[in-house]
């Protein structure tokens, strides 16, 4: 009995981490907004869908080497040309991970439209075909505002030094994209990859100013144009050790956290009551396992007969 209470112990102290990992490890790629042309490809299932395919490969695959790329796909009229830009603090594979579910949300969310961005919290990707009329590099696409309002003084200082910050970081050789807190601001901003450095200042002070005039006194923002986008949240009480930017409405950085929370209350309770509802149920256990993968388990006989909790087959959590 006593190693069953131990297995009971194991599973109690796994299920909550199961949740939590889960949890947090989807964020980068969750939808932000989507943009899409009005206007669908013309025979689809003939050359585009090909030529679509076939620039999405491209994109995928330069995207566990590189935050930022450019390419190509078909000749002529029937060419269609895309991007994906990760932000600058992913790992390799975040990017890959961020860009492959990008290019796999872009039908289900824009069904075959000419030109297609799919922003996630932790990258975007754009294409559109040969010829198509682009958005000027620092025309609004997006924005967000906070819901709550600044309180008493020194907001307006506070937020107008973080900003500096953008400006000078995105400018200062760090490939467009900067990221920090300053006075209880946590602020991030980037440029699309292949900006200068001049043009990426330029399009980050757009974005500033768009997102005090849009804004206000919000206490978080989102601003997203053509070729850059900002992002800033004012924490009263300082800004959290583990902060990273979770774009939810409202408060940035609130959302997620709770429903990290949440999970990781829930997988617990599911926990003790497997282990409560098996200490009542069970008479006895014997150990078995699976020959071919070398796996070895409890086996439960309750009152209803034998309960088996694993099986002979590997899983796989992704």
């Amino acid at each position: 009995m006593e190693l069953f209470k131990s297995f009971l112990l194991l599973l109690i102290l796994l299920i909550p981490a199961v949740f939590s990992t889960v949890g947090s490890s989807s964020d980068k790629n969750d939808l932000v907004y989507k943009g899409c042309a009005n206007q669908d490809f013309q025979d689809f299932n003939g050359i585009y869908k090909q030529t679509l395919k076939n620039l999405f490969d491209t994109l995928i695959s330069q995207s566990s080497t590189t935050k930022f790329y450019k390419a190509t796909s078909g000749e002529g009229q029937s060419a269609i040309n895309g991007l994906f830009q990760c932000r600058g603090d992913l790992s390799n594979s975040d990017c890959a991970s961020c860009v492959k579910k990008a290019s796999e949300m872009s039908e289900k969310l824009c069904g075959h439209s000419i030109a297609v961005r799919v922003q996630l919290n932790g990258c975007y990707l754009r294409y559109e075909i040969a010829g198509f009329r682009e958005a000027s590099g620092t025309e609004l696409l997006y924005k967000v505002c906070g819901s709550t309002r600044a309180s008493g003084t020194g907001f307006d200082d506070r937020l107008n030094s973080a900003l500096d910050e953008v400006v000078k970081g995105v400018g200062s050789g760090n490939s467009g994209f900067y990221t920090g807190g300053y006075e209880s601001v946590y602020v991030l901003g980037q440029c699309e990859g292949d900006l200068s450095s001049g043009d990426c200042v330029n399009c980050v002070k757009n974005a500033i100013d768009k997102a005090k005039s849009e804004c206000g006194a919000s206490i978080s923002a989102q601003i997203y144009l053509q070729e850059c986008y900002i992002t800033y949240t004012y924490y009263p009480s300082g800004v959290p050790t583990n902060t990273s930017p979770s774009f939810s409405s409202g408060s940035v950085g609130t959302r997620k956290n709770t429903q990290k929370t949440v999970a990781i209350i829930i997988g617990g309770a599911a926990g003790i009551g497997l282990g409560i509802a098996c200490l009542i149920l069970v008479d006895e256990i014997y150990i078995v396992g699976c020959k071919e993968e070398k796996i070895w388990f409890p086996l439960l006989r309750t009152p209803a007969g034998f309960f088996l909790p694993m099986f002979c087959k590997k899983l796989s959590i992704s």
